[in-house]
């Protein structure tokens, strides 16, 4: 694991560090080491992940951060800014029921994980603080998860844990303690930082290609649009999509879409709508399409093609919002991310991208802003939107590092 400069990760600043220090006791503040780990977001391969295709992503300047240190106890205390603190012993480290959805279920996860493949784990001190915004789609989940391996990792095991089995703790962590049934997109990205690139076709070994692109100096700013619809009864149209996609790799005798031959897909569908509803073949046809479009847009960032890049990730959105049909649930009177969408689009006039972030049907949409236009698209989106309705981010290079003091 890195040990970076404080100067070199954006959104770690004095003050913040100042926060953990307020909170941290004192006997542990000298002995105190710095950890960080960033949001993500996904750029390409929309619903991909679940069929063990291919997707594109980044970390984002948006991150949590810990002073932590050992406490020579089996007990390991977190106090967070701004929430209550909790205790974990590392010598019973078993699911808890009564935890499942809580903090403290994903420190226990990470833990199990951890010691269970043969790394070290004991009781440590540590205060956390995060800028990871609420409702940003942003996977401030999967970024705690990691943020607590990279801590056991640093403290305990002198750095020496790559960044894939820290994400594959946090997913352990959400799947088995936790109780929430994600992919490994978002902590691989946690993990690993800048854009990564994630084959799942072996998701017990994925393969993770980081690309080196500088965003920063491409001309374009991403930015964030949260159209603060809810996500209220919206888990069924969630669950909905891998389950239809399913339906199509089992009438196609696979288990997954990522084994079944695009050829020949096509050249049977004529029988599988005897099979399967349209919405489900229309739900595959997406992952052909955004599953190799992943790949695409991997390679145009490997050549700073930007131009290319945008008119991808544009062909991505068009396809989950028109093939997935992913962006607008089922009520009739909720458009709010549709609209966002389609008012982005217009603001933007041709220039740029804009496309779903994340699951889908409520939230949030991303969208690549020229550099001097950002100013003028905020104010617009805004006035529409209301406060905090444009995030505007940059890539982070780091992923999971311990901070330099």
């Amino acid at each position: 694991m890195e040990i970076v400069c404080r100067e070199l990760v954006p959104g770690i600043t004095r003050e913040r560090i100042g926060r953990l220090t307020e909170i941290l006791p004192e006997a542990n503040r000298s002995s105190a080491r710095l950890f960080s780990a960033p949001g993500r977001v996904e750029i390409g391969g929309n619903h991909t992940d679940h069929q063990h295709g291919r997707v594109l992503a980044a970390a984002v300047e948006y991150c949590m951060l810990s002073a932590a240190a050992p406490n020579g106890s089996d007990i390991i205390h977190i106090d967070s800014v701004g929430f209550s603190s909790f205790d974990i012993s590392v010598e019973d480290l078993s699911p808890v029921k009564e935890q499942e959805g809580t903090s403290e279920s994903f420190v226990r996860g990470v833990a199990d994980y951890l010691k269970t493949n043969g790394y070290k784990v004991a009781g440590f001190t540590a205060a956390l603080d995060s800028d990871v915004p609420a409702g940003g789609s942003m996977s401030s989940s999967a970024c705690f998860g990691v943020l607590v391996g990279a801590i056991i990792n640093g403290l305990f095991n002198d750095g020496a844990i790559s960044a894939e089995e820290l994400a594959k703790a946090a997913k352990y962590a959400e799947n088995v303690h936790f109780g929430k049934p994600c992919g490994l997109m978002d902590q691989m990205a946690s993990a690993f930082g800048g854009f990564v690139f994630i084959d799942f076709k072996d998701e017990s070994s994925p393969v993770v290609e980081k690309i080196d692109f500088d965003f920063s100096e491409c001309g374009y700013t991403l930015c964030i649009l949260n159209s603060k619809g809810s996500h209220a009864a919206l888990t069924d149209q969630y669950a909905s999509i891998p389950a239809e996609m399913l339906s199509v790799a089992e009438a196609m005798g696979r288990k997954y879409l990522r084994e079944v031959d695009p050829d020949d897909f096509y050249s049977r569908l004529g029988e599988l709508r005897d099979r399967v509803s349209d919405r489900a073949l229309m739900r595959a046809m997406h992952f052909f399409s955004d599953d190799a479009r992943a790949e695409e847009e991997k390679d145009a960032l490997k050549a700073s093609d930007i131009d290319h890049f945008l008119q991808l990730i544009n062909a991505s959105g068009e396809s989950s919002q028109q093939v997935l049909e992913n962006v607008s649930p089922e009520d009739p009177s909720n458009r709010s991310l549709a609209f966002s969408i389609a008012y982005a689009k217009h603001l933007l006039g041709g220039r740029g991208a804009c496309r779903v972030q994340g699951g889908g049907f409520a939230g949030t949409a991303e969208a690549f802003v020229p550099d001097d236009e950002v100013e003028e698209f905020t104010e617009k989106f805004t006035e529409v939107f209301g406060e905090n309705s444009v995030l505007i981010s940059s890539i982070r290079k780091y992923g999971a590092v311990e901070i330099e003091k």
